[in-house]
């Protein structure tokens, strides 16, 4: 008899912050990885953060992140800016 399941592994992983209570689910261990490691690094970086900059940065995420073309002209102006600068 064979079957389609694989010897060994899991489906699924919930990560559960101790901090902020998100929970992201994956179904892979890299993916569960890259997850938990980037949660942890958005902690990081928040937590750097005073109130203003932490509200100014929500706002601009909020605005690139609904156009991602906008998020794309946006890096190859800065990085233009930047090789103009150099």
């Amino acid at each position: 008899m064979t079957t389609n399941t694989p010897a060994c592994g899991w489906d699924q992983a919930v990560f559960r912050c101790g901090r902020c209570g998100a929970e992201h689910t994956a179904t892979t261990e890299d993916d569960y990885l890259k997850a938990v490691g980037a949660h942890r690094d958005a902690h990081a970086v928040w937590d750097r953060l005073n109130p203003t900059e932490r509200d100014g940065l929500a706002s601009i995420l909020r605005t690139i992140l609904a156009a991602p073309e906008l998020a794309v002209e946006l890096r190859a102006l800065a990085d233009r800016q930047q090789a103009d600068s150099q």
